[in-house]
């Protein structure tokens, strides 16, 4: 049977990069395995190399004055990195969710901290407009996709000093003006490869200008120099992450993937709204493509519905434990196929009720 796998991180990669990646596992280079070799050897340098180019080019910022970084750590290193690399005296921060709160408390440990708007008081489920970015401020920070709540920055401010932003859960699944941005960080196991490696592109003209000492370890200027391996670096994830983006480059680039993922959400909320048994949890227009939170509205078809998600080969739909309901996690490489068996599902349920 098929597994619709819907987790919302680690995420589905595709089928063909699994397989890649398993056989490097076994045999990457005359005999030796991808997890044995030396991180200084020319197989590996070169998939380094090819990962960060691929980056840049898919987001249209080669030749702009960026560098692209793989490093350990997670988002959650970014939220203290960006800080100590970026914070003199004060920066702005929008808070729409979890991790956005987590990155105001970790930049918090370092200087002042302004909240320029926040959707908390209504649970995180919508993302807030129309608020104001003080131009003498260090930068500005934002999370595009809300993977726990389901929302999304559908257009960003034009900002008159840097933007930082925060693209974990939804890098690489829509065009946007990526050029906006002088910091763009992501953890790879949401939208582009295994958990173990994260995603770094710094405009390079804007590091320098803090007073403050920084260690070598959170430098970005470091790890720029050192090509991305001042230390070792995390071999598996990077090399299935270089896979992942030659299979994006292959499908035509971001602008094609972003049809794709179109689909998939209109398919998705469309049953979510027309069927009397399901209810959105974010508000419409900020609803987010790559992660559908729903909850149903009678508690008592709970078993009979769950039941069926598990007949059907559907994985990973529970909701966060801070919202429960239901989260479809629609990543890069899930298929339409896999979000129209669990509309099937859900307009099933509702026959039977």
């Amino acid at each position: 049977m098929k597994i619709h796998n819907f987790s919302a991180g680690p995420c589905i990669l595709p089928q063909e990069v699994i397989q890649k990646a398993a056989e490097a596992v076994i045999d990457f280079d005359n005999g030796l395995s991808l997890i044995e070799i030396s991180h200084r050897s020319k197989a590996f340098v070169d998939v380094m190399e090819e990962a960060r180019a691929l980056s840049l080019e898919l987001l249209g910022l080669e030749g702009k004055g960026y560098k692209a970084l793989f490093l350990a750590g997670g988002a959650s290193l970014q939220f203290v990195m960006v800080a100590m690399n970026l914070l003199e005296k004060r920066a702005g921060y929008l808070n729409t969710g979890t991790w956005s709160k987590n990155a105001i408390k970790e930049a918090k440990i370092f200087d002042d901290i302004y909240e320029v708007a926040s959707s908390e008081a209504a649970g995180y489920n919508y993302i807030p407009k129309g608020y104001d970015i003080p131009t003498d401020y260090d930068y500005f920070h934002c999370t595009s996709n809300n993977t726990i709540f389901g929302t999304q920055i559908k257009s960003f401010p034009n900002c008159e000093i840097p933007m930082v932003c925060d693209m974990s859960s939804d890098i690489f699944s829509r065009v946007i003006d990526f050029s906006k941005f002088d910091i763009i960080y992501a953890g790879a196991q949401k939208n582009m490869g295994p958990a173990g490696t994260t995603l770094v592109i710094v405009k390079e003209d804007i590091l320098g200008k803090v007073s403050r000492k920084i260690p070598a370890m959170l430098d970005y200027k470091q790890h720029i120099s050192k090509g991305s391996m001042y230390n070792t670096p995390p071999v598996f994830p990077v090399y299935t992450s270089m896979l992942n983006l030659r299979w994006l480059k292959k499908l035509g680039g971001i602008a094609a993937i972003e049809k794709e993922n179109d689909k998939k959400a209109q398919l998705m909320y469309s049953e979510i709204d027309l069927n009397p048994l399901f209810n959105g949890y974010a508000v419409k227009e900020d609803r987010s493509k790559m992660n559908a939170t729903f909850t149903l509205e009678n508690e008592n078809l709970k078993e009979t519905f769950e039941t069926m998600l598990k007949e059907a080969g559907i994985n990973g739909l529970n909701g966060h434990r801070s919202v429960g309901g239901y989260r479809a996690s629609m990543y890069n490489a899930l298929s339409l196929d896999s979000v129209k068996a669990l509309v099937e599902v859900m307009s099933e349920l509702e026959q039977k009720a």
